[in-house]
């Protein structure tokens, strides 16, 4: 997808836009279509394997496409789903979940437990090299499992005792382990499919999906068509067909929508100095999110191994600046764990000081940024990445003398650089899987498939398997103090930035679209208002 250079003058800027609508928008419907939805993906998913997919944008595809053991109400609580009802056993060491019959895939069969049990332990087969792997790892044998110390995958603690009941085992009670049923990782598959086309399984010809919306076409880099599902438990859909397009420069994709061709964006597809302006109009919503912004540091690596380095880049951020030029409603954050979620506490963290960030890094060997090696700050291409990025570099030149590189990359490559290379300096992001502290702060052990900066910690590792375990929310809060503070304090293993809230904008003509604060965008009840 082309993208417009900063340094284009607005004339040049409009004339791109315009041509760029018009040929991305060649099979756009004509305004006052009722059954036709559209929405800007912003860019391409990298995978809608949800045994694979890390990333919201493959996740809210996919979250239209299928349907689990669970899913959130309103007050994102866990509610029945594919599983009608649950009960848990041994003193909640066991859940059993029973299924509903009448939930069928898009070619006619019926979902049953069976393809939850499979979905589930290919997530954990080392073979799928799944960075969710360590999600599942309360259940019995799954990290040994996920970890190749056992082969037989009978030997994991979750199986279909027939079509319609399934068994999971944990290795000790925890409190959060339904909302994890509520993750789209967790959806079940079909192994008779995945077996039959091994990679392109996902392929709109060969995918089967039990949700709202079939897969109709997908038209790389440029649009996926869904379709409604007939045959969705719950019933079909209003809207005949979604289109998801990929335009992934911002200014374009409002020009679309102020001209009738687009019905909803999200906060990836809103430019930063706009939003004062779009703020105006009757479809803009601000949603507060369970979202945390951080800098990550390589820190198997040098100069970032050493922790009195790693302090003193976090002190250098003034991160007041960043609701200024983000105009979003973001929150400025030293600590990890997003507000309105258990064990948020704002005062934990390394708070902006120029002179102490000064002091240690001379500590680390490199007075007044003397003898420092390149440092390159690495972000995904968006406005908002690229405002953060040149701000965090402009802080670092004034308080501690270094001039940083920042270099961004489009995001799939940005993402598989990530797992296998990452920068010194990386920008990172955390949306919650599911509400609980559980989620965020599993994010840095040293198992984590998303662990990007390498770190570990067996302290950290211990005090998380510890909350695990506790089901009294105020000593799992102080257990979470605690490992907040060896994450973002002791050995500053990330520089917390700001907590997140998503623009949106609706077009006034529907109604029913759901965005909760999990960035998730629920289309089944969308409909013409």
């Amino acid at each position: 997808m082309f993208r417009v250079k900063p340094y284009h003058s607005a004339l040049t800027l409009l004339a791109i836009s315009l041509v760029l609508l018009l040929s991305t928008c060649k099979s756009a419907p004509k305004v006052g279509t009722v059954n036709h939805f559209r929405v800007n993906l912003g860019t391409e998913p990298p995978s809608l394997d949800w045994s694979i997919a890390t990333d919201h944008v493959s996740f809210n595809v996919i979250a239209n496409l299928m349907v689990g053991l669970t899913e959130f109400d309103k007050e994102l609580k866990p509610a029945p789903a594919i599983a009608k009802s649950w009960e848990f056993q041994d003193g909640g060491k066991k859940i059993i979940f029973h299924l509903r019959d009448d939930v069928q895939w898009t070619d006619g069969k019926k979902v049953r437990a069976q393809d939850f049990e499979y979905s589930w332990k290919r997530l954990l087969n080392p073979k799928t090299a799944s960075q969710y792997a360590y999600i599942l790892f309360d259940i019995v044998n799954a990290q040994e499992y996920a970890e190749g110390k056992l082969k037989d995958p009978a030997t994991v603690g979750v199986k279909a005792e027939n079509d319609q009941t399934l068994v999971v085992t944990l290795r000790h009670p925890a409190a959060y382990f339904l909302a994890i049923t509520t993750f789209e990782v967790t959806y079940p598959q079909r192994q008779d499919v995945i077996e039959k086309y091994d990679t392109r399984w996902t392929d709109p010809a060969n995918i089967v999906t039990n949700g709202p919306f079939r897969l109709a076409s997908w038209k790389h880099e440029n649009e996926i068509e869904l379709a409604a599902n007939p045959n969705y438990f719950r019933g079909k859909p209003a809207m005949d067909k979604v289109t998801l397009y990929m335009v992934n420069e911002k200014t374009t994709a409002v020009t679309m929508y102020e001209q009738g061709n687009l019905d909803f964006l999200d906060d990836q597809s809103i430019p930063p100095l706009n939003k004062p302006r779009l703020a105006k109009l009757p479809g803009y919503k601000l949603v507060p999110q369970l979202r945390g912004e951080y800098y990550g540091f390589a820190v198997d690596r040098k100069p970032f191994d050493n922790p009195k380095l790693r302090k003193a880049f976090t002190m250098a951020i003034d991160r007041e600046v960043f609701p200024k030029i983000l105009q979003g409603g973001q929150t400025p954050a030293t600590s990890w764990i997003p507000p309105a979620m258990l064990a948020h506490n704002p005062k934990i963290g390394l708070a902006f000081n120029p002179n102490e960030a000064r002091r240690l890094l001379s500590e680390a060997g490199y007075p007044d940024g003397k003898g420092l090696p390149a440092i390159v700050l690495g972000y995904n291409t968006l406005d908002d990445n690229k405002l953060v990025a040149e701000a965090v570099q402009s802080m670092w030149q004034k308080h501690l003398n270094v001039v940083a590189k920042v270099e961004n990359q489009e995001w799939k490559v940005y993402l598989k650089k990530l797992q296998n290379d990452p920068f010194v300096v990386h920008r990172a992001g955390w949306g919650a899987d599911y509400p609980d502290p559980d989620n965020f702060m599993k994010l840095f052990t040293s198992n984590s498939g998303n662990n990007h900066g390498r770190w570990k910690n067996s302290q950290y590792d211990q005090l998380l398997e510890q909350a695990a375990r506790e089901s009294n929310d105020a000593k799992r809060t102080q257990i979470y103090d605690e490992a907040q503070r060896l994450l973002t304090e002791t050995d500053a293993a990330i520089a917390p930035l700001y907590w997140k809230a998503e623009a949106t904008l609706l077009n006034p003509k529907f109604t029913g679209l759901e965005y909760n604060s999990m960035a998730r965008m629920d289309l089944r009840n969308v409909k013409p208002h």
